[in-house]
């Protein structure tokens, strides 16, 4: 945002320098990204009038003119000048003998043997503009003799502001004069508005079909006004000052209005007008050519100002072209009003341009102000304009609740670690303005209206912090007693589980949270994974539910680079949907294994990684902790070389060999061994108890037992340990058969069975009694045979 620092001081001015005001500002949160002169500088150039001008009579392009410079020159000065816009009866700057342009001293001299007393100046030469087709002109009204740096202003700076997005309320030069007001306690000369008489009954009916996207409008219908009226000098400064062109005076207005209160308004032509104003939602294949002459494809989100007929204008974003004001227009309709934020944003930007209106609805304009700027904006039409204005028609439906907020003395006082007592603070909130009221160093304080950034009690500490400014709360070092913090035993650090991996010979591997669907729908059948609105690549637009699909792509690229024994872990994030279908986040650990289980050597042969590999390492991740591997069905593992990771009931992870499908799409030569585990069950971890140490021999029994094929192994040792007596310290399968001697659909089982007491040496009846009840827990619940 850019505006001219005279017009800021208009409204508060501050006993300090630009610069120093700039770092005020900037010390406040307000950044001033860079104060610029107006112009360079320069003397002795006055308003000037041209008497006559004659040709000159050796040089074609050259002019002699008689000039009068006021009380500065005694008679009317003699100047040769070359601009082909000079004439008898303009108003021009003149530079008398003496000044200095530009690094140039203007002497008296001769051109082509007429003597010249001075230079008439363009605005390049006086360091105003780079327009230099011509003499500047200035208004029939300016004073002749008068210097030009004191009427054209040009004693003045332009302040260009970088704001924030919440703070849309300095988006206005009061805006930004009321904050200055409270920053240096300086007073603050209020925007003063009288109603503006009504004159004519004339009233143009306003509908609203979209009440919670437009709270509140406001409009009148201002009749005889003069369209082709100049703009007033010190209204066209201000606005080319703040980077915007004079177009003509109705719409300069506007604008002027926009810059000076941040409130955007619009001009129609009611002579173009159909009718009654409708604020709707745009219909399906409705268009409307704008006043940047982009004709635009509306879409069902957008809001329209409309009449019965049209659309007149893209809601808080841009005016038509077609019912714009121009020269001509007698009669206008003067609109003003209020909409939500949140319809209203990232509209321009999907439209490929920007506005300023655009700019400031989104972030939030000031809904309490905007009767009393159109009642502003109304004087200056009929101030500069003419014209006579109708009533004001003004609907209003349910606007922004501003919800009372407590903010506690002693939370201050915590939060920006200095004292601020309730006077200081109550000072604070005065100096900008708040509604307040306050009990037992409780502050109940309202937000105003312009204040969208406002809505917790740490907002307000933050202003508070603000106006007592922050470089006069003193630095202060930490203090701090340093002592160890406890470090639970029964938890582990992701870092002590990464360290496990390693050591297992693992290398970690750190990937996009965003993925390639194709990778969603291959591994995980996610078939509704989360996309991205806006993903920074084409293959990387959805966020990933498993980590297997970046390892395999790790994979491919080692693989690509000759490397044949991979191993691979890593720890992230994952997303999903749950029940109610808002997005989730959980932690992972994943790896995988790929080539020789060993690095080539000579002291042992070469064999392939399996699953069972990968299985010893996930148990060792989970320590003494029990879990379990149940045969289940994954998309992306082998149909027979898959298992669920257990943990009492509840699943906590995945292990398999890689489909051989996906290997083949995937161009993998040899089988791939991954796993996915859920990191919360990995943390927490079992102590060690401390046991009494046996001083009897253990006693060792084998038991061969006869089952069905179908039978899974591990539930078979569970459902032993369940039933065991305490002195069995160990059962453990240590050889399958299947063959002929046991029979078809049939595998013989061979366990292990350790027996010790830490009281006594177990004699053969003891082992023979134990091992004939678990042989009766094996017979009854999975009919199994003991093999002879």
């Amino acid at each position: 945002m850019k505006f001219s620092e005279n017009w800021l001081r208009t409204f508060v001015n501050p006993s300090c320098s630009s610069n120093e005001l700039a770092h005020i500002l900037t010390m406040a949160g307000i950044e001033v990204e860079n104060v610029e002169s107006i112009s360079v500088p320069f003397e002795r150039v006055v308003v000037a009038e041209v008497l006559s001008v004659e040709r000159h009579p050796d040089a074609d392009r050259l002019s002699v003119c008689l000039v009068n410079a006021g009380e500065l020159a005694e008679n009317p000065l003699q100047i040769v000048c070359g601009a082909p816009n000079v004439q008898v009866g303009i108003k021009v700057p003149c530079a008398l003998v003496g000044s200095q342009l530009s690094g140039i001293v203007i002497k008296k001299t001769k051109l082509r043997g007429i003597e010249s007393f001075g230079m008439l100046c363009s605005a390049r030469e006086l360091g105003i503009s780079e327009d230099a087709a011509g003499l500047l002109l200035l208004p029939e009204t300016a004073p002749v003799g008068q210097d030009f740096r004191k009427y054209y202003a040009l004693d003045d700076n332009v302040f260009t502001l970088s704001l924030t997005p919440n703070r849309a309320d300095c988006l206005g030069v009061y805006g930004v004069a009321r904050e200055i007001s409270a920053v240096t306690n300086t007073k603050l000369t209020p925007l003063r508005i009288e109603p503006v008489q009504e004159e004519i009954e004339d009233r143009l009916d306003i509908n609203i079909h979209a009440s919670k996207a437009c709270p509140l409008y406001c409009g009148r219908i201002i009749r005889g006004i003069k369209s082709n009226v100049e703009t007033p000098l010190w209204m066209e400064q201000r606005l080319e000052r703040s980077g915007l062109r004079s177009i003509n005076a109705v719409v300069d207005i506007t604008n002027y209005v926009l810059l000076e209160t941040g409130q955007p308004m619009h001009a129609f032509d009611l002579a173009k007008l159909d009718g009654h104003i409708h604020v709707r939602y745009a219909k399906i294949d409705e268009t409307i050519q704008l006043l940047n002459e982009n004709r635009v494809e509306l879409t069902s989100d957008m809001l329209l100002i409309s009449d019965d007929r049209k659309p007149l204008a893209l809601a808080g974003i841009m005016g038509g072209s077609s019912t714009g004001v121009a020269e001509g227009t007698v009669d206008i309709f003067l609109e003003c009003a209020f909409f939500d934020p949140d319809v209203i944003s990232g509209k321009s930007f999907l439209l490929g341009f920007s506005s300023d209106s655009a700019y400031r609805f989104e972030r939030g304009v000031d809904f309490a102000a905007t009767h009393s700027v159109l009642e502003h904006a109304t004087a200056l039409i009929k101030s500069i304009c003419g014209g006579k204005a109708g009533p004001i028609n003004e609907i209003r439906h349910q606007l922004p609740q501003r919800r009372s907020v407590s903010v506690r003395t002693s939370r201050v006082q915590r939060v920006l670690g200095i004292t601020l007592d309730r006077d200081q603070i109550s000072e604070y909130f005065t100096r900008q303005q708040f509604d307040y009221s306050e009990t037992d160093g409780v502050f109940t304080v309202i937000p105003p209206s312009y204040r969208f950034d406002l809505a917790i009690e740490e907002d307000f500490i933050e202003e508070l912090a603000r106006i007592h400014g922050y470089d006069e709360i003193a630095a202060q070092l930490p203090s701090a007693g340093l002592t160890m913090l406890a470090a639970p035993e029964s938890l582990r650090v992701p870092a002590q589980i990464k360290q496990m991996l390693v050591m297992r010979d693992y290398q970690e591997v750190v990937n996009y949270a965003f993925v390639d669907k194709v990778w969603e729908t291959d591994l995980i059948q996610n078939k509704d994974p989360i996309a991205l609105k806006n993903p920074i690549a084409s293959n990387l637009n959805v966020m990933r539910s498993s980590l297997l699909g970046g390892l395999i792509a790790n994979l491919q690229f080692n693989l690509n680079r000759k490397q044949d024994r991979v191993r691979l872990f890593e720890m992230g994030c994952c997303f999903e949907r749950n029940s109610t279908g808002h997005c989730q986040q959980i932690e992972r650990l994943a790896g995988l294994g790929y080539g020789d289980v060993h690095i080539e050597q000579w002291g042992e042969p070469s064999r392939t990684i399996d699953f069972y590999d990968v299985k010893s390492d996930i148990e060792v991740l989970y320590r003494s902790k029990e879990v379990e591997f149940q045969t289940i069905s994954h998309p992306a593992f082998h149909p027979g070389k898959s298992a669920q990771v257990m943990m009492g009931a509840k699943p906590v992870g995945w292990l398999g060999e890689l489909h051989p499908h996906w290997q083949k799409k995937y161009d993998i030569a040899k089988p791939v061994i991954l796993f996915e585990l859920i990191l919360d069950s990995l943390v927490p971890m079992q102590l060690m108890q401390v046991k009494e140490t046996a001083k009897f021999p253990p006693v060792r029994r084998d038991i061969a037992v006869v089952v069905d094929n179908q039978i899974n192994v591990q539930s078979i040792i569970s459902s032993l340990y369940e039933k065991k007596p305490a002195v069995v310290t160990e059962i453990a399968l240590f050889d399958i058969y299947r063959g002929k001697s046991v029979g078809e659909n049939k595998k013989s089982l061979a366990f292990r069975v350790i027996l010790q007491d830490v009281g006594r040496t177990l004699t053969d009846e003891d082992a023979d009694l134990i091992i004939a009840n678990l042989l009766q827990v094996l017979a009854t619940k999975f009919d199994a045979i003991l093999r002879n």
